[in-house]
């Protein structure tokens, strides 16, 4: 890579940094290439990029990215998976995926403004996605109108409950 190149890789990066909503930093070491790559595309299928970054690279793309606390995580091998739009159930594709590499370990990760070690990570993977969210949103706001719906329906519905069975009462008496 020269030095333009470089240049465009850490633009590039920093952006990518900058916008991601959930960053995980990761060592790959002893991972066979195979076993990575096949990794890297199945995350890429959904809305999570998998860069293998030059650390020194990536240290330069941190800065102005308020994400610098991240700097001393890229030692090593490092792997980094940043999500899409959806950090959450990009949070659970990158936890599944790098449980079945067994040499993949999370050094720590970046959301929501804090710096998360390996245990946060998994927990931030555990969170409900964003249409469970919504589903449960919506429930919470129509349960009062269920209610009261049912509240008002429940005199009518006995009524009629009550009518049918006179009815079913007046058949049984003249079949006898």
């Amino acid at each position: 890579m020269n030095r333009q190149e470089k240049h465009e890789f850490v633009d590039a990066f920093r952006v990518q940094l900058k916008t991601a909503p959930f960053v995980v930093i990761a060592g790959y070491v002893g991972t066979p290439v195979n076993t990575s790559n096949k990794m890297r595309r199945s995350l890429e299928g959904g809305s999570v990029k998998v860069r293998i970054v030059k650390n020194s690279l990536a240290k330069l793309a941190l800065e102005g990215t308020g994400r610098e606390d991240l700097a001393p995580y890229f030692t090593g091998m490092t792997m980094v998976a940043l999500t899409g739009e959806d950090p959450i159930s990009g949070a659970k594709a990158i936890k599944e995926a790098f449980a079945e590499v067994k040499t993949i370990e999370v050094r720590a990760g970046h959301f929501e403004g804090d710096l998360l070690d390996s245990a946060a990570v998994s927990v931030v993977a555990s969170l409900p996605s964003r249409e469970e969210l919504l589903v449960t949103l919506l429930r919470t706001i129509q349960e009062p109108a269920r209610r009261v719906l049912g509240i008002i329906r429940a005199p009518a519905r006995d009524l009629l409950f009550l009518l049918k069975n006179y009815e079913n009462k007046l058949n049984e008496d003249s079949g006898e």
